[in-house]
Parts: structure tokens; C-alpha cells; sequence
């Protein structure tokens, strides 16, 4: 059934994207004059197709992957002579400009609507306080201290954990000053500090942002404290109910959750003596962790109790309201800063500043699509919203066969005056579809990386 959900959900999202990608180029071709042949959502045969009153053919293919408008044109097969004001290599060379940007533009779109829905609905988010800092790390060279609110980092404000995570993304590989903004609690006063970057998680698989600068953001300890027994484990067996403190196992204090949770999973199948405190009693009660073998192989133990998850405080969390006209310039910028991301990310991967395994393909895109769906409405949006900037930006990259490929070819026809020679565009097609395979192929090896 999961795995159902999950096709089901990376279908409708691979949908959505390619209906815009493609509507764009469908809305400014007709409005260019072009005699659109068909509009077609996916590769191969389709499932089911109708014709609109001009012709134009709409289909549903059986290789959901991609899409695309086929249009009226001499180059691909011979048009009658009373239509050929209508096919595409017939018009003006800005109008084929127009035409081919409008798909990479309509994605853009998407992202703006998507945001301004988001932010017109309100957002949310905690402040970013910090809990603990490295002695010796960037953010104590910096001077900043356990308590403080991270308020802006390179001038940029940064009032939840989200977007402070969004600016330390920008410094990824960077070398050089980062600034910080910091105030202390019940404090308007602003303290500004720096730190220096060297090649600042350059290469990193999987960076840690925080770690990276030595510091930890707060949360508020987790006490080991029981809210969920699962049926017939072995902390029913015990006794263990909902509500009861863990005190201590074996005579070993157990401070906070995570004490008791490492102290069971490194003792599978061994016999346990635990204290808790129920309803103002002590109480000694034993327990046999199960043995659990993880997907890495290693055996650890399990007891079958969930913890109860305490809230945070209400004082740092923030929360942001705007009306129409203010959202929509709100999910402009948005949508302008994760453009900038987007390409900056392509940049430094290029330059070997990020590693090429932060490529994500197909299953990547599933996994999390699934999650964020699983996670509400909201947080599907988002990830929609990114995923179709990406599109967009991936799209206009200069390389035969992608949008950004023809916009080349058609911006030095702009220049030079005539056409770019049909021998070195197809030179240029060919090297250009083995880059972009090639690209697949890596993004795939790197989600089933992940998967094992």
C-alpha cells in the first residue's frame, strides 16, 4: 500500500510540473501564431487522447517521465504551402525565442503561486536559538554563546530555523568572512560578529551545517518519560505504562531519553533491572530487550516504548501574516532567492565546492515527494515549489536538446543574423543528449548509493 501512495503521489508530481512546463510553451505559441500538432503528458504510446475545434491533439502517454508540444515545423516533415505562415521555423526568430522560454518561465510561475498560497496562509517557525557551541570551532571564534537568537547571517535576516538553514546552504564551499547578527534574550540590542570560512564543508556527502560551524541549536531536553507501549513488546511484558519516569537501569541514572535509549540498544537480549516512578512511587521492574537487526547489519536492542516529545517554547516561536499584495512579493523573493540558490549549487558542484553525490534523481525525488505529502499540505507545496524551480532553472542550462540549448542556438541567430548551421546544431544535439543521460544515469547511481 505504501509503495502504491508513493507512485501514486511522484506521478501527480511529475504531472503538475510537466502540465506547466508545457503549457507554457503551448499558451505563448499559439499566441505567436504557431499551429500546435500535440500537447502531450509523458513518452510513447498514449493511454487516451482528444482534439480541440484547431486540431491540436492532447494525449496522455504511457511513459510518464517528461512531456512536450509538438508544433507545425519544415524541419521535422513537409507543410502544405497555405500553412506554412503557421509552423515555428517560420517566425521570427524573438517569437521562437519566446516560445522556447516560456516553459522554464511557467515553472518559475508555478513556484511564485505556490509560495504566495504559502505565505498568504501564514507562516511559522521557531527562532533560532542556540543551545551549545564548540570551544575552538567558527562560531566561538565568532563570539557567539549558548542563549543567543542567530537573528541574521551576511546581513540577511534569518527569524526561524528554516531560514537560517537556507543562508548557511548559500556558504557551502565558501572561503571567506561570514557575518552574524546575534541578540540576547529579552534583549532588542543586535551584537554583530564574524567567523572565517576555509573551503567551508567543501565535498561534503552529506553536510551538517551546524556541526559544521561548531554549534548546536536549542531543544528542550527530552526526559525519559513513557507516552506509547507498544502491544506485546517487551515493555509491556514488564510492566512499563504510559507516564511512568525512567529513573534508572542497572543503577545507572537516566537523565534524559536518549541515556536510555543508547543504554538498551547496546545490550540486546540481556536481562535489564529498571527503577521508575509511577504516580509518586518508585518501582523496580525487569525488562529483555528484543534484538533488532538495522539495515547496516548490527544488532541493537528494543523495547517497544515511544517517548512523549515535549513542545517548544512558546516565546521562540514566530509566526508571520500578509496580505495579498505583500505575499505575492514575498513568494517573488522567494521563488528569485532559490533561482539564485538553484544555479550557485550548479556552479559550485561544477567547481567541486559540492559533491556531485548531492545529485538526486527519480527516487530521490519519490521519497521525499511521499514524505512531505505524508507531512501535510504545506509542506508538499514547498517541496513542489522547489522541485518546479529546479526544473526551470535545469531547463535553461545552455545544452542542446534542453530549453537552454535551442535559446542558444536562437540568441547567436539573433546576433549573427542567420541560423546557427543545421550540421553543427545536430553535432551539438548529439553531445548535448549524452550529457544529459549521463547525468541521469549518475543521479540514479547515487539514489540506489543511498538506498544501500
Amino acid at each position: 500500500m505504501d509503495l502504491l501512495y508513493t507512485v501514486l503521489i511522484t506521478l501527480g508530481t511529475l504531472a503538475i510540473l510537466v502540465a506547466v512546463h508545457e503549457f507554457g510553451h503551448f499558451w505563448v505559441a499559439r499566441r505567436c501564431g504557431v499551429k500546435v500538432l500535440r500537447f502531450s503528458i509523458g513518452f510513447g504510446k498514449p493511454l487516451f487522447r482528444w482534439r480541440d475545434q484547431l486540431g491540436t491533439e492532447y494525449a496522455v502517454a504511457a511513459v510518464p517521465l517528461g512531456g512536450y508540444v509538438k508544433m507545425l515545423d519544415e524541419r521535422e516533415a513537409p507543410v502544405d504551402a497555405h500553412e506554412q505562415h503557421l509552423a515555428f521555423n517560420r517566425k521570427p526568430v524573438l517569437q521562437r525565442i519566446a516560445v522556447v522560454a516560456a516553459g522554464p518561465v511557467a515553472n518559475f510561475i508555478l513556484a511564485v503561486v505556490a509560495y504566495w498560497g504559502l505565505f498568504l496562509a501564514g507562516e511559522s517557525g521557531y527562532a533560532p536559538v542556540i543551545g551549545e557551541v564548540e570551544t575552538g570551532s567558527i562560531a566561538d571564534v565568532a563570539g557567539l554563546e549558548a542563549g543567543q537568537e542567530v537573528v541574521a547571517v551576511d546581513g540577511e535576516e534569518t527569524p526561524t530555523w528554516q531560514a537560517l538553514s537556507f543562508r548557511l546552504l548559500e556558504r557551502i564551499g565558501d572561503t571567506g568572512t561570514i557575518t552574524f547578527a546575534v541578540r540576547y534574550p529579552g534583549s532588542d540590542v543586535t551584537y554583530e560578529s564574524e567567523g572565517r570560512l576555509q573551503a567551508w564543508l567543501a565535498g561534503e556527502d552529506q553536510p551538517d551545517l551546524y556541526a559544521g560551524l561548531g554549534l548546536t541549536l536549542y531543544t528542550p531536553p527530552v526526559e525519559p518519560v513513557v507516552d506509547e507501549v507498544v502491544a506485546d513488546s517487551p515493555a509491556e511484558r514488564a510492566g512499563l505504562r504510559s507516564g511512568d519516569r525512567i529513573l534508572a537501569s542497572d543503577g545507572q541514572p537516566m537523565r534524559l531519553w536518549e541515556d536510555w535509549v543508547a543504554y538498551v540498544q547496546a545490550r540486546p537480549g540481556q536481562d535489564l533491572e529498571l527503577d521508575v516512578e509511577r504516580d509518586g512511587e518508585r518501582l523496580r521492574l525487569a525488562i529483555t530487550p528484543e534484538r533488532e537487526r538495522r539495515e547496516d547489519g548490527e544488532v541493537v536492542g528494543r523495547v517497544g516504548v515511544a517517548v512523549k516529545v515535549p513542545s517548544m517554547p512558546e516565546h521562540q516561536r514566530r509566526e508571520f501574516r500578509r496580505g495579498p499584495i505583500e505575499a505575492l512579493g514575498a513568494g517573488l523573493a522567494r521563488t528569485g532567492d532559490m533561482v539564485g540558490f538553484t544555479v550557485q549549487s550548479m556552479v559550485k558542484m561544477v567547481q567541486g565546492l559540492i559533491s556531485p553525490k548531492n545529485l538526486s534523481g527519480p527516487i530521490t525525488i519519490a521519497k521525499v515527494a511521499t514524505t512531505s505529502a505524508k507531512s501535510g499540505l504545506e509542506s508538499y507545496i514547498g517541496f513542489l515549489a522547489l522541485l518546479s524551480v529546479s526544473l526551470g532553472v535545469l531547463n535553461l542550462l545552455p545544452i542542446p536538446v534542453l530549453d537552454g540549448g535551442h535559446l542558444l542556438y536562437y540568441s547567436i541567430e539573433l546576433v549573427a543574423g542567420r541560423p546557427v548551421p543545421e550540421r553543427i546544431q545536430m553535432v551539438g544535439y548529439q553531445i548535448g543528449l549524452l550529457l544529459v543521460i549521463s547525468l541521469m544515469v549518475f543521479a540514479l547511481y547515487n539514489d540506489f548509493s543511498r538506498l544501500s
